[in-house]
C-alpha cells in the first residue's frame, strides 16, 4: 500500500511539473528586436535599414531570430503564401501612429501585428516603392492617417490576399485591389 501511494505521489509530481513546463513553453514568446545593420530582409536579401517605412519581424518555432521584411506587407505575404509552412511564434510591425519619422519608424514602435489596425490602399508606398499595409496601435491613428494619404481602415485578417500576393505595379496599381477585393 505504501508503495502505490509513494508511486502515486510520485505521478501526481511528474503530472504538475509537466503541465508547469507546458504552460511555460507556450507562453515564451519572443519580444521584438532593435532592428541592426546586419538584418536583412527575408525576400530581397537587403539591409532593412537600407528601406524606409514600417517594418516586419517574424518569429518562427525553432528559430531564435527573426525573419525581417522590408514592407509590413511582404510580412503579411509571408504569413500568407501557401509554400511557407512554418509555425510562428510572433509577429511584430512598426507602429506608424508613434513613429516621429516615417523613414525610420524607430526601435521602440514595434506592436503585435494581430491588434494591429492597418490602413491599405493609402498613397504613401512601402520601403520597395509598392503599396503597403501601414500598421497603426489605435484605430484612431489609422483613421488620422487616412485623412490625408487615402486608403481603407482594415484589420490583419480584413486584408485580402489579393492585396498581398497579387501582382504590383510601380504605379501603384495595387490600390485598387484594396478595395474591391477585401472581403
Amino acid at each position: 500500500m505504501k508503495r502505490r501511494m509513494r508511486l502515486a505521489a510520485i505521478v501526481a509530481a511528474a503530472m504538475v511539473v509537466s503541465a508547469c513546463n507546458e504552460q511555460q513553453a507556450g507562453t515564451d514568446v519572443p519580444l521584438p528586436v532593435a532592428l541592426t545593420e546586419e538584418a536583412a530582409g527575408h525576400y530581397c536579401n537587403m539591409t532593412i535599414l537600407e528601406h524606409t517605412g514600417p517594418k516586419a519581424q517574424i518569429f518562427l518555432a525553432g528559430f531564435p531570430h527573426p525573419l525581417w521584411f522590408s514592407q509590413v506587407r511582404d510580412g503579411i505575404a509571408f504569413l500568407r503564401s501557401p509554400e511557407e509552412h512554418f509555425e510562428t511564434v510572433a509577429i511584430y510591425v512598426n507602429d506608424m501612429g508613434r513613429a516621429t519619422d516615417w523613414d525610420f519608424p524607430g526601435q521602440e514602435t514595434w506592436i503585435d501585428a494581430k491588434t494591429a489596425w492597418y490602413v491599405i490602399g493609402s498613397r504613401k508606398t512601402g520601403g520597395m516603392g509598392t503599396p503597403e499595409a501601414i500598421p497603426f496601435g489605435s484605430e484612431q491613428s489609422a483613421f488620422a492617417f487616412t485623412a490625408g494619404n487615402g486608403g481603407e481602415v482594415v484589420r490583419l485578417a480584413e486584408i485580402s490576399d489579393a492585396y498581398v500576393l497579387g501582382p504590383v505595379g510601380l504605379d501603384n496599381e495595387a490600390t485598387s485591389l484594396a478595395a474591391g477585393a477585401v472581403q
